[in-house]
């Protein structure tokens, strides 16, 4: 029959094991292991110490006076503390405990060491003088292992719990929707960022497999996940797969997305997860669309001034015929009108540029809005002699800072404009005051702007169809009056007054 200590021992060490696949609180788990201990050696006191980054650490304590407990802890942090090994250590917490004891207490150490590598010290205290025997050193060396068997599991359990947080973390803040599936194209997870995406919650879309979530509208360009894994895939050559085309949500438009699938793979080669990347390419097709247009555009509005001021002037050199001075001068006025317009365009696609690549920059001084109504609308008055530009501004009308170069452009790009969609009337540049802005209005008398160009009028190569129809322009004129009246901390907009001709106005700061 075992001796009664022996059972106790026996006992324990099974009681700590099976803490150990049940207890995930190690602090809970190292209080037990040394209060085992301590009690299995007769001991009055004990602790366990591992060692972290910045020094060794008093991770549970038992017996252990608070003051001296106190003093232990600050020490052990300490940087000529912190390179201690275990034996050294031990050294150390013997010649204190002898010390502060006044002689009663001694003790010993055994280092807590898992898969090669020490983690941690256990520090037994007791109050006789007999040494610890080569027994208690076995028994102690039993609780010792378990202790560090339950620090790793602790510390591997940690660590999988912050690569967890991590990608919970990473998951929830990607800016793309993400989907993770499983060996057979179920959805097992789904990010906060899919979910604004698709239209639908995650809850909704766990568990439904691939092909059920994402439905193409057209053929897409690139081979589907599915005709790739009927294909062998992940185990070809290229294992990433990239699919770009339009997928169909609960609420339509359908969604133009850009996906790319990213296999995981076991040891055996074996498909275990796939990672899908679902980003909005709404922005980079508006992009390429405004690419085609601007070319589009740009190609034309440049090519019809180019191709008048080509042809008058090769006909003005001709040897073959005379001109007399009317034709003469009405062709070099043709060339001179057709060279403005191709200089104002060049002028504008510069502006366009700048403000692409950081603003517009500004110099300000003091402008007096009414002379520079009056300057704009003497150079446009015999322009037309079928329209009437008048100006409308109250007296003493408040002196503002601001870019009058710009803001003279702001005016001009009105009141062409004015001039090209009202065929005949009057043209009035009018100004009120605010308590803290003032507000430039350019009305005309032409068919107004529909309601369904309202929203677009100032977007960069907007045209509406009726413009296109009647008038020439690349679409930046409005583009760059408001990035101007923008420029100098104001607001542009459009009145809505369809069939009673159209009203912008813009508001400065005083």
């Amino acid at each position: 029959m075992l001796p009664d200590f022996r059972v106790r021992q026996r006992d324990y060490l099974l009681e700590i094991s099976r803490l150990l696949t049940q207890e995930l609180d190690l602090e809970k788990l190292m209080a037990r292991i040394l209060r085992v201990s301590v009690e299995m050696l007769a001991g009055q006191a004990g602790l366990i110490a591992l060692k972290q980054p910045d020094g060794w650490r008093v991770s549970a304590a038992h017996g252990i006076a608070p003051a001296f407990l106190s003093y232990l802890t600050p020490l052990l942090a300490e940087e000529k503390v912190r390179e201690l090994d275990v034996r050294e250590l031990n050294r150390m917490l013997k010649e204190l405990t002898y010390t502060a004891s006044m002689g009663i207490l001694n003790g010993t150490g055994l280092p807590l060491s898992a898969h090669g590598q020490v983690i941690g010290v256990i520090f037994i205290f007791r109050n006789y003088a007999d040494l610890f025997t080569p027994n208690d050193r076995v028994l102690l060396q039993s609780f010792a292992d378990q202790a560090a068997i339950a620090v790793f599991n602790a510390q591997l359990y940690g660590q999988v719990t912050y690569e967890k947080q991590r990608l919970d973390a990473l998951l929830d803040s990607a800016a793309d929707g993400i989907l993770i599936l499983d060996s057979n194209l179920d959805i097992e997870r789904c990010n906060g960022a899919f979910e604004k995406l698709f239209g639908q919650t995650r809850e909704e879309i766990t568990g439904k497999n691939h092909h059920e979530i994402i439905k193409w509208k057209k053929e897409p360009e690139g081979r589907t996940l599915e005709e790739s894994v009927a294909n062998g895939w992940p185990l070809t050559p290229n294992a990433t797969l990239y699919v770009e085309g339009d997928i169909e949500r609960p609420l339509p438009p359908p969604l133009p997305v850009g996906i790319t699938y990213a296999p995981l793979l076991s040891e055996e080669k074996k498909l275990r997860n796939v990672i899908v990347s679902i980003r909005d390419i709404t922005h980079f097709r508006t992009a390429d669309e405004i690419k085609s247009t601007f070319i589009s555009i740009v190609s034309h509005e440049l090519r019809t001034p180019v191709t008048l001021i080509k042809g008058y002037a090769s006909t003005l050199r001709r040897d073959d015929a005379k001109w007399d001075k009317n034709t003469i001068s009405d062709s070099l006025q043709v060339i001179e009108e057709e060279a403005d317009r191709l200089s104002k365009m060049i002028d504008d696609l510069l502006d366009a540029s700048r403000l692409q690549a950081g603003g517009l920059s500004l110099n300000q001084a003091d402008v007096a809005l009414p002379s520079l109504a009056l300057r704009v609308s003497g150079r446009f008055a015999s322009q037309s002699p079928k329209h009437t530009i008048v100006t409308e501004f109250p007296e003493n009308f408040p002196v503002i800072l601001g870019d009058e170069n710009r803001l003279e452009q702001v005016l001009s790009n009105l009141v062409s404009n004015a001039l090209k969609y009202a065929s005949k009337g009057e043209i009035k540049i009018s100004g009120t005051v605010r308590p803290e802005q003032v507000v430039i209005c350019v009305s005309d008398e032409g068919p107004g702007i529909e309601a369904k160009d309202l929203p677009h009028i100032f977007d960069r190569f907007y045209r509406s169809t009726n413009a296109v129809k009647h008038t020439k322009g690349a679409g930046l004129g409005l583009y760059l009056t408001r990035a101007i009246v923008e420029a100098h901390g104001g607001r542009i907009w459009a009145d809505p007054k369809p069939d009673s001709g159209a009203r912008i106005c813009f508001s400065l700061p005083r």
